[in-house]
Order: C-alpha cells, then sequence, then structure tokens
C-alpha cells in the first residue's frame, strides 16, 4: 500500500460524522468539521516518504426524532475568543495608529 492509499483511508465519513447515540427516543449523531493535507515522495527503488495532518473541530449534530431529522450547532467558546481577542487587538492597533497620525 502506498502512502496516499494509507492517507485516503482517512478521508472517509467516519472522519467526519461520530457513531450514532441512541437517547430518550433521538438519535444523535455527532459531526465534526474537519481539514487535512498531506505529501509524499518517492524515487525509482520504491523507497517512499511523506506526511500527513489532519485537524477536526467538533460542528454540531443531527437530531434525528420521529423520523425528521434537525441540525443543532455546536458552540465553539475558543474560536468566540480568539476571533474577539483579534477583534479587539486590530481595533487598537487601528486607533494607535490614527491618534499618532493626528499628533
Amino acid at each position: 500500500m502506498t502512502v496516499m492509499e494509507k492517507i485516503q483511508e482517512w478521508f472517509t465519513a467516519g472522519v467526519v460524522y461520530g457513531e450514532p447515540v441512541e437517547s430518550e427516543g433521538s438519535v444523535l449523531v455527532p459531526a465534526a468539521w474537519v481539514m487535512g493535507g498531506g505529501g509524499g515522495g518517492g524515487d525509482t527503488e520504491g523507497n517512499e516518504g511523506g506526511g500527513f495532518g489532519l485537524l477536526a473541530r467538533p460542528s454540531g449534530a443531527w437530531v434525528i426524532r420521529n423520523g425528521e431529522a434537525e441540525w443543532k450547532p455546536a458552540i465553539d467558546v475558543t474560536l468566540i475568543v480568539i476571533w474577539s481577542l483579534l477583534v479587539v487587538m486590530s481595533y487598537l492597533r487601528f486607533k494607535s495608529r490614527t491618534a499618532r497620525s493626528m499628533a
């Protein structure tokens, strides 16, 4: 099996969707946002090498109840905090630059 064939095994629906969980008459199917990449190479003598990275974050879950599916998004507090900090830092930097240019 080549390196790329091994990497392709990772990119299946099982990476994005978790095992269904039954609870109180509902079925929950957890889902994640997944991003990955890889690369590889080889020579004419059959030697191969490569690398691979995968990032996954929860995105929500499908709730199946009475034959109807409903999407319930996950709230990722870490991303909210990071984006909030970036916005505040950008504002403070902009404010600092405009204050210096007016002086």
